[in-house]
């Protein structure tokens, strides 16, 4: 028996160091960077800090990123957003929201377990930083288990 630490973080009591998964540092595409591009830096700020505590790993979508009022048009006619982007502007539009999607075995997951325990460690990032992030798997009405915003 060994008492060790998880990323400096909370002891641990194991018996079997080798049976002691430690979690992996993961990193962006260069495609899910890209499509943060105009995105606020508070908010990579949150995204970088969360890939070093999360359990799964995670991308940007296509649309994730910044919108501009035509695209977000596009989305809200396809009934994919509540945001027509004129009348009811997206935090998308403005730099302050972003998408994600977990990847598992080699591929984009929405399922509702792998984006929850993304949002966790968004949330905790977040918390760490000082920052107050949203998480669209909270809200009441329209759950967007994909979606975090800022606001000022």
């Amino acid at each position: 028996m060994s008492l060790t630490t998880v990323n400096d973080k909370l002891p641990i009591l194991i018996t079997d160091l080798e049976k002691l998964r430690i979690p992996t540092m993961y990193k962006l595409s260069s495609k899910s960077k890209e499509r943060l591009q105009g995105i606020d830096p508070r908010l990579i700020s949150i995204i970088n800090e969360a890939l070093k505590i999360s359990v799964i790993d995670f991308g940007i979508p296509g649309d994730g990123g910044l919108r501009t009022a035509e695209r977000q048009k596009e989305l809200f006619d396809k009934k994919v957003s509540k945001c027509d982007g004129t009348i009811n502007k997206s935090y998308h539009q403005t730099g302050k929201a972003f998408d994600i999607y977990a990847y598992v075995d080699g591929k984009a997951s929405w399922d509702r377990y792998h984006l929850t325990q993304v949002a966790a460690a968004m949330l905790q990032a977040a918390g760490m930083l000082g920052y107050s992030l949203k998480w669209g798997g909270l809200w009441k009405s329209f759950k967007d288990m994909p979606h975090f915003e800022i606001r000022d």
